[in-house]
């Protein structure tokens, strides 16, 4: 990976090494959130979601890992969102964003995540990745966007985020 801007990429030929979904429950005024316990992002503030197995649609995918993580079902997914994360170290990941407000159960603490509930006013951005606070506001006012991201570990070194019709 040599460059360090967004322009630097070939995205036209950009083959990511991971596919992953995030799930954001928003219900009453409130969104649902994760403090990951291990992985990538572990001690960061974030949604549910995760990588996806062979063969599983990215629906299938953010279904399941919001039931791994945190015990719930969750239906009536829209996705408003795609992230192409690069990072300098050479992985990157092509990440699907769904928002929905059916939730099926109580999140529950596991081994892989602690639920947290947030008013929409106080989403902690501070503890999140840093891309984040650029667009979680979209999904929170349900805007669909696509952004591209470039990392160097947890560091965004340059981007680009666009609104979509």
């Amino acid at each position: 990976m040599n460059g360090r801007r967004i322009s630097d990429i070939d995205w036209m030929n950009w083959v990511p090494v991971d596919r992953a979904t995030l799930v954001f429950v928003i219900r009453k005024n409130q969104i649902l959130l994760i403090r990951k316990k291990r992985g990538l992002g572990a001690g960061k503030i974030s949604g549910p979601g995760g990588r996806l197995e062979p063969g599983e649609s990215f629906v299938a995918c953010a279904i399941r890992e919001v039931r791994e993580e945190l015990g719930v079902e969750v239906s009536e997914l829209v996705q408003l969102g795609e992230h192409r994360f690069q990072f300098i170290d050479e992985h990157s990941i092509h990440v699907h964003v769904y928002r929905t407000h059916k939730i099926d159960g109580v999140p529950i603490e596991t081994d892989e995540a602690v639920p947290l509930w947030f008013s929409l006013n106080e989403i902690p951005f501070d503890e999140m990745w840093e891309d984040d606070k650029h667009w979680l506001p979209l999904v929170v006012q349900s805007k669909r966007f696509s952004g591209d991201w470039l990392f160097d570990r947890d560091q965004i070194v340059d981007y680009r985020l666009a609104l979509l019709e």
